[in-house]
Order: structure tokens, then C-alpha cells, then sequence
């Protein structure tokens, strides 16, 4: 197991700089026959050095690393961090960034039930259009407050068609076409999203096989849905297989997998559709009856009627640091580029303009991301443009929206009291760990850092059906977070305290 310190250690080591200073100092003799060691250099040594750290981590593949002082940008140490590395999730610190200066942090997204015509006797004249506006946190709950607030103003019935527009942002049935089938966190991308574009799947088994719901479910609500269909096969695998059908997400799932019973979200592929065959649902039992929706890809003339509006921009960029939801990286990623006036129909393209954002506004070099969430293997970027960025936005208030990392003993126990404080962004991949954010000394120095550490050549070798739980995969994360922790109590040891 790597060597970590604990806080007893960490306090030990800081302490001996200013004790070991007056014994170096006091009382010199006369004359010396060596150089006498003075106090910094003698605290030095009892702080480990970089290779020993490597060494004890025991961790295969690339690590590279910069760490620069917050307030002047002066690179304290760093190592190969010219070299790019997969950021992972890092990456959404950037997009957290791109999206705040695009949209502002008060920004707040905007779902709409619009109507072609007026309302006579509680009938829609028209068609009812349910608008999306790039929302990426709308759930069933709030969805079955705008059917409530459709209720609440008399409407029984419409005459014309139900439509839907999820154009705002372009229509993608997934964001890395590399990852297995199943994976939640890699869902489709719309205009209109719902439950962060996942439909739970629940399985029981029964005297006469197993019982399979698909459903849309929230905290209070579980409507279903029968866009997706999943059917049980006699197979060992794969255990998963997914097929586009039309107007449907046609899922397989193998019978020796599932035992008594169980349940997983999965990817929604068709968002528009999920949310307007839940929507559908909701309203019926307000008496709306509504029927098949429409899609259509520009908005007509049309009044909002009921509108739905999210947190405020700077509370979801948060949340999806936080969390590290994919979906909301990207839509957020999308959102932005469209503000600035550029249309986009890939998520590589609309990558494209934030990284010259990044360059333009952040001072980066050479940043190379494919997307927004960091989910892509082939986005690259280097620690010493991570930590440039960092710098440049120190005063931003980026900050106080990253999450706070817990320091931890060598058992793995957060320790409650540990004199270095550190607020980052996380980014795990297979075989991929890395961390980027500030972190602050016992004595106060504010520091921005970013350390990325990679297995190109295990990663290679893995399937794409072996994605969502590669072999070694978690010994060798927890190695990489160890080497991490390590990294980070040397610069607060060696430059904070």
C-alpha cells in the first residue's frame, strides 16, 4: 500500500521548519567543517520527494502534474505538463466556465406549453407545442406541474395536433458512440430533455418469468412509457443489446443476468420523445387526453401559455460539478456555443468553439476537447493549460462552485481537521484519474494544480463491451487518487505552511 500522511505527520513535518530553524541557527560555532544546513533547506528533507511519491504509488501509465501559485500564476513544480492527457470530467470545469460567460449565472432555461390558437370552452383552438429550451435538469415532477398549471386554466381537450420541439439544441442519440450500449451516463441529447435523459427499467422475477416495467419515474410519480421496450432473451451475452426502431428504443436484456430482480437506468436515445410520451401521460390524468405528438423543427407562431423555469445557471453548473452529470455538461456546452451566435450540429464542432474560447479568454495553449463533458477518449489537454486557466479565473468565483475533496488517512477515513484545503473537479475514466482545482496551505497560500495520470496502453486493450467495468480498473484508480492526495499534502508542506 503507497505511504500517505496523515494529519499527524502533516503537522509534524510543517512544525519542524520554524523548531529546526532555531537549533540550526542558534549558537553557530566558530568554525564549521561542513556547510551548515539551514532551516528551509532542513525542512525540505523531511517532506518526500516527487520520485518517492511516484514510487510508492506503484501506478502504471503517464502521470503529469503543474502546481502554481494562485495569486501570481509562479509554476512552483510541475511535471511533464506540457503533454496532453484524456481531462475526463475536468473537462466540465471548462464547460462550467464557457457556459457562465455565454449565459451569464442568472440565466435561467425556460420550458414552454405553447398554442397555435386560442382556448374556447377549455378546447385548444390549434395545436399545444411542447417547447424545449436547452433545460437540462427537468424531471417528471416539474413536468406534471405545467399538465397541472394546463388544468388549472380550463383547457380540457385540443383540437389540433401535439407537437413537439426539442430543436433549440441539435438532436444527437448519444454522446460517445464508443461507449457501451447500456451505460446511463452517455444518453441522447435534445433540445427537450427529461430525468437527465434515462428511463428506469425494473425487473421482478414471477412464477411465469419475469415482470418488466419501463417507466419515467420521479420522487412522487412513475409513469410509464412505451417508447422503450425491453424484452428478456435466453442469451449469456451480451447482456445488453440496443436497437433503433422507429419510434422506439428497442432494448434486450440476457435471463441468466438478472436473478430474482433488480432495476438500473438506461439511456434514453429519443429525449424529445420520452418527454413528450410522459408529458401525454401526466396531462391525461389531469383529463387533457393528447394524442401521438408531432415533431416539428422550427417554432411556429405561437403564445406561451405555461412556462417552466430551471434553477438559475450558476446553481446547475454547480450541481453538475458536483455530480459530474454528462448530459448537463454537454447541453450546457451546446447552450453556450449557440449563444454566441454559432450554429452547431455536432458536439466535436461546438468543442471546437470552446476551445478557442479557452484559448482567447483563458490564455490556454493548445486545448483539444471533442466534446463538453469529457467523456470522449480522443479530448486531450495538459496540466500546465488546465493550471493556466485556473489562475486566469481565480477571481471569478469558480471556486465556490468546484467540490470540496476530502483529505484522508492512510485507511481511507476523511480526516475532519486537515490544515490543507482543497475544492477540485474529479475525472475518472477507465484507467484515467485525474483532479484539477485549488487548493490552500496551513498558512493560507492558495494554490491551483491539476494532475492527470493515464494508462494508454490498458486502455487500448479494452473492449467496448468491457467498458463499463474494466479488470483492474478500481485498484488502479484508488492508486491514482492515493498518488494524488500525496502530490497535493507535498505542495502544501513544501510551499503552504
Amino acid at each position: 500500500m503507497a505511504q500517505e500522511y496523515s494529519r499527524r505527520r502533516f503537522l509534524g513535518a510543517a512544525a519542524a521548519w520554524p523548531v529546526m530553524a532555531g537549533v540550526v541557527h542558534a549558537a553557530p560555532p566558530a568554525a564549521s567543517l561542513r556547510p551548515v544546513l539551514r532551516g528551509e533547506d532542513f525542512f525540505k528533507r523531511a517532506v518526500r520527494s516527487v520520485d518517492e511519491i511516484l514510487r510508492e504509488a506503484k501506478l502504471s501509465g503517464d502521470v503529469s502534474f503543474a502546481v502554481a501559485d494562485a495569486a501570481t500564476g509562479l509554476r512552483l513544480e510541475q511535471r511533464t505538463a506540457g503533454v496532453a492527457q484524456p481531462p475526463a470530467s475536468v473537462a466540465k470545469a471548462l464547460t462550467a466556465l464557457y457556459a457562465l460567460d455565454a449565459l451569464g449565472p442568472t440565466h435561467r432555461f425556460e420550458t414552454r406549453l405553447m398554442t397555435t390558437g386560442g382556448i374556447v370552452d377549455g378546447v385548444v383552438q390549434g395545436d399545444l407545442i411542447l417547447a424545449g429550451g436547452g433545460d437540462p435538469t427537468l424531471d417528471t415532477d416539474r413536468l406534471a406541474g405545467m399538465a397541472a398549471q394546463l388544468k388549472a386554466l380550463g383547457v380540457t381537450g385540443v383540437k389540433g395536433a401535439f407537437k413537439v420541439f426539442d430543436k433549440a439544441l441539435p438532436r444527437l442519440d448519444r454522446i460517445d458512440p464508443e461507449q457501451p450500449d447500456q451505460v446511463g451516463y452517455n444518453p441522447g441529447v435534445s433540445g427537450l430533455a427529461l430525468n437527465y435523459n434515462r428511463v428506469h427499467f425494473e425487473w421482478k422475477r414471477g412464477g411465469n418469468g419475469y415482470a418488466v416495467t419501463m417507466d419515467g419515474r420521479s420522487e412522487r410519480l412513475r409513469p410509464a412509457v412505451r417508447f422503450a421496450a425491453m424484452r428478456v432473451v435466453d442469451r449469456q451475452s451480451p447482456i445488453y443489446t440496443y436497437a433503433d426502431g422507429e419510434g422506439r428504443d428497442n432494448w434486450t436484456v440476457a435471463r441468466p443476468a438478472l436473478g430474482n430482480g433488480g432495476a438500473r437506468w438506461l439511456p434514453v436515445r429519443k429525449p424529445g420523445l420520452y418527454a413528450a410520451e410522459v408529458f401525454a401521460v401526466l396531462a391525461g390524468a389531469e383529463g387533457i387526453a393528447l394524442g401521438v405528438p408531432g415533431f416539428v423543427d422550427t417554432l411556429p407562431e405561437a403564445d406561451a401559455i405555461v412556462t417552466d423555469r430551471s434553477r438559475d445557471l450558476r446553481t446547475i453548473a454547480r450541481e453538475m460539478l458536483k455530480w459530474s452529470t454528462n448530459l448537463t455538461a454537454e447541453m450546457l456546452g451546446l447552450a453556450a456555443t449557440r449563444a454566441r451566435g454559432v450554429e452547431v450540429d455536432t458536439l466535436k464542432a461546438s468543442a471546437a468553439q470552446m476551445n478557442a474560447w479557452a484559448q482567447t479568454a483563458l490564455g490556454m495553449e493548445a486545448p483539444a476537447l471533442v466534446d463538453h463533458s469529457g467523456l470522449g477518449d480522443d479530448s486531450l489537454l495538459s496540466t500546465a493549460d488546465m493550471v493556466t486557466a485556473l489562475v486566469q479565473v481565480r477571481d471569478t468565483g469558480l471556486r465556490d462552485i468546484l467540490k470540496p475533496i476530502a483529505m484522508r488517512d492512510e485507511n481511507r477515513r476523511v480526516i475532519q481537521d486537515h490544515p490543507i484545503r482543497v475544492d477540485a473537479k474529479t475525472g475518472t475514466l477507465n484507467f484515467v484519474s485525474t483532479l484539477a482545482g485549488y487548493l490552500t496551505g496551513p498558512d493560507g497560500t492558495e494554490m491551483a494544480f491539476a494532475i492527470f495520470t493515464a494508462d494508454p496502453a490498458i486502455r487500448a486493450t479494452i473492449t467496448r463491451a468491457e467498458r463499463e467495468g474494466p479488470a483492474g480498473g478500481r485498484t488502479w484508480n484508488r492508486r491514482s487518487k492515493r498518488l494524488q492526495q500525496a502530490l497535493i499534502e507535498r505542495w502544501g508542506v513544501l510551499y503552504g505552511a
